[in-house]
């Protein structure tokens, strides 16, 4: 690796930037800088989707005007490849191995964090952010600072099978330009998109245009999209306040080194992002081939609005700092596969534009000769490797363990038999030694097999989906994430026993993960066995961090067992750490009625609606009680919300429609049937509407 270039070659040679025409003296203060923020994240876009990014058959007009009027990045990399590690880097400014935020699920960003919205709102700026996906659910811990953290979407209707909760594009981009369009004074807003997430569903006309390439569909829908923030601070031009920072939290293989979509491997298809930094007022177009990261773009921000940085940022600004050199090395990791699989964990660096992978079966790319990384120069630049490998140390500290233990819950667990006496019996320790078997390039093909039962289960060939994820747990039988979907779909499959076993199985991997210890707690309540239920979960709750889900359920185990004080205890603390959660009211009104308290279960669905109207269960809690207090015209009217929000809502107003008929409260059941039959989509309930018609005209 050579030295760092001097100051004085960087402003020669690399021209990173001339912040207006301001070049590398220290003593020059940087100019008046925006007034406004806007921080753009794209999910799963990689950079070569882009046409400025040199893609021809792109349909991105926004972006790539967006990218010729401003600064972009050639060679921006990200340190994560899925969507919660990546958006900490980008907002703390630092490494995952500084915040501890490893994976999607399992982390949160520490309460002492600093991140951009809490730096800026302390100095000033009203803060706003509109995000699209369920990882970054305010629970997470990504929310504060923020005078607005919109995630109303998530659990306004129920978590599909396999998939994120999401919100569409166009809905997450009104939200933010109604936020913009309030404010009276400076704002720092970050705006989230989803779209080209895998699966692949591009809206009209892009479904069209790009039939067969769904992705490059939704990369199309998402520049769209964009239109309503973008296209006024393009048009403005040099006269816009606003800066603007667009990248993506990490890309997409496709199909690349053998992997779907993202979060096994780290090759560019998935590391690579487009970076662009807009603001024509002082920015002169350019495109720039240093290396760049995530970690840089908080500095770069502040640099831009002439504040000084917080400390311990890994980054550099990308705008004329005089200490902006070129990073030595970027660090990057993928730690899914390890977390999630049972398999040997991905790091690694990117250093003089070589990449180093390390892994059982190590990796060492030329960038710039082989920008496909088809050449695996490892074993023939032995030197090379041991000299990346020992750059690469400093990076393995920082825990990556999804939570902590302590001696009472390790106690707890073992006497339900969840944990051995044996601290390193259950879960991968630090320094656990793996070998070539465990390495993910010869564990890809299970990948797929995985991805094929996801794929089977959208498309309704659930018993299909079953009987291939059967098949992938038994022969991967530390395959986390695999034991999860085979319990769903036993669980659709009607086989409660199965799924609980599975959810047992995936818990002993790891017991102390409170994401199945939820699942779990969720099913033995479900199966009648909240006793156990119950027992599980209160060791996780007593943890003064406990995680929301966990508490919720443990508080439906509890109300089970008519405890409804406790119960109600519990979501309170839930709510008390996530305010804006109107599922969590929800929950609060679901509790009431269980304790045969009419009167507060109302008032909590009411409260879930104030706070947010699209909470699809609220009515539904609403319409039953009115049903069942013989008001039909308001039954009707929640039913008809519910089902707007949540086509599967037609499924329980059937389902309660029949429960009136078995009551022999026929005259009741008529009305819903009757808006069920003229309601329901018939692609999805053909057979139940037909059977409703026939009852309604006596022909049962």
């Amino acid at each position: 690796m050579k030295k760092r270039i001097a100051i004085a070659a960087v402003c020669a040679a690399t021209a990173l930037i001339a912040w207006g025409s301001i070049g590398c003296n220290r003593a020059t203060p940087p100019p008046a800088g925006p007034r406004n923020i806007l921080l753009i994240t794209i999910d799963t876009l990689r950079a070569d989707a882009l046409g400025a990014y040199g893609n021809t058959r792109a349909v991105t007009p926004l972006l790539d005007r967006l990218a010729q009027g401003g600064l972009r990045f050639d060679n921006a990399r990200a340190h994560n490849v899925v969507t919660l590690p990546s958006h900490a880097n980008i907002l703390t400014g630092r490494l995952p191995i500084d915040h501890g935020v490893r994976d999607n699920s399992g982390f949160g960003v520490p309460a002492n964090e600093e991140t951009l919205a809490t730096w800026l709102k302390a100095r000033g700026f009203r803060t706003g952010a509109f995000v699209s996906a369920f990882p970054l659910d305010s629970r997470f811990g990504l929310a504060r600072g923020f005078d607005e953290y919109d995630d109303r979407f998530v659990d306004a209707t129920v978590r599909p099978a396999m998939l994120e909760q999401e919100r569409r594009g166009p809905a997450t981009v009104a939200a933010a330009t109604r936020w913009i369009a309030s404010q009276d004074g400076k704002w720092f807003c970050w705006v989230h998109l989803y779209e080209p997430h895998f699966p692949y569903a591009p809206p009209a006309p892009f479904d069209a245009r790009f039939a067969g390439d769904g992705y490059a569909g939704e990369v199309a829908a998402t520049d769209e999209a964009l239109r309503p923030l973008l296209q006024p601070i393009l048009d403005a031009g040099s006269s816009t306040p606003t800066l603007v920072v667009l990248t993506s939290d990490h890309g997409e293989s496709l199909g690349d080194h053998g992997e779907a979509t993202h979060g096994i491997f780290a090759y560019d298809a998935t590391l690579k992002v487009p970076l662009i930094v807009y603001y024509p007022p002082r920015l002169k177009p350019r495109t720039i081939a240093t290396p760049a990261g995530h970690v840089d773009i908080a500095p770069t921000i502040l640099r831009a609005l002439g504040i000084e940085s917080f400390t311990g940022l890994r980054g550099r600004s990308l705008i004329d700092d005089p200490q902006g050199e070129p990073p030595e090395v970027i660090y990057f990791e993928a730690l899914s596969g390890s977390l999630n699989r049972g398999w040997a964990p991905l790091t690694g660096i990117v250093a003089n534009g070589m990449k180093y992978v390390d892994l059982p079966v190590a990796e060492l790319y030329d960038l710039a000769g082989d920008p496909q990384e088809r050449h695996n120069l490892a074993a023939e630049r032995s030197k090379e490797v041991a000299d990346l490998r020992a750059r690469l140390a400093p990076f393995a500290a920082g825990a990556t363990s999804r939570t902590s233990e302590d001696a009472e819950t390790r106690r707890r667990l073992q006497s339900l038999g969840y944990t051995s006496s044996n601290p390193s019996a259950n879960a991968a320790k630090a320094g656990q030694l793996y070998t070539e078997k465990d390495d993910p390039k010869h564990l890809i093909k299970f990948e797929a097999r995985l991805q094929e039962v996801v794929d089977l289960s959208l498309n309704g060939r659930v018993a299909d989906a079953l009987v291939r994820a059967r098949a992938l747990t038994a022969e991967q039988p530390r395959m986390r994430v695999a034991l999860i979907q085979l319990a769903q779909l036993e669980r659709e499959a009607g086989n409660a026993a199965a799924a609980i076993a599975a959810l047992q199985r995936a818990l002993k991997l790891n017991p102390f993960d409170p994401e199945v210890a939820a699942l779990l707690g969720a099913s033995l309540t479900g199966a009648g066995r909240q006793g156990d239920a119950i027992a599980l979960l209160k060791p996780f709750a007593e943890q003064t961090t406990a995680d929301s889900q966990v508490l919720v359920t443990l508080a439906h185990a509890q109300a089970r067992s008519n405890r409804a004080d406790e119960a109600l205890a519990l979501v309170a603390r839930a709510r008390a750490a996530d305010p804006s959660n109107a599922m969590l009211l929800v929950d609060t009104g679901t509790i009431h009625l269980v304790a045969g308290d009419r009167m507060e279960a109302r008032k909590a669905f009411e409260a879930a609606l104030a706070l947010n109207p699209d909470v699809a269960r609220a009515h539904r809690s609403l319409a039953v009680m009115a049903m069942e207090d013989g008001t039909t015209d308001a039954a009707l009217s929640h039913w008809r919300a519910a089902a707007a929000l949540d086509p599967g809502e037609y499924g329980n107003l059937l389902s309660v429609a029949v429960s009136l008929i078995r009551r022999g409260r026929d005259g009741d059941a008529r009305p819903y049937l009757q808006f069920f039959a003229d309601n329901a989509p018939p692609s999805r309930y053909a057979g139940d509407i037909a059977k409703a018609r026939s009852w309604l005209a006596g022909g049962r």
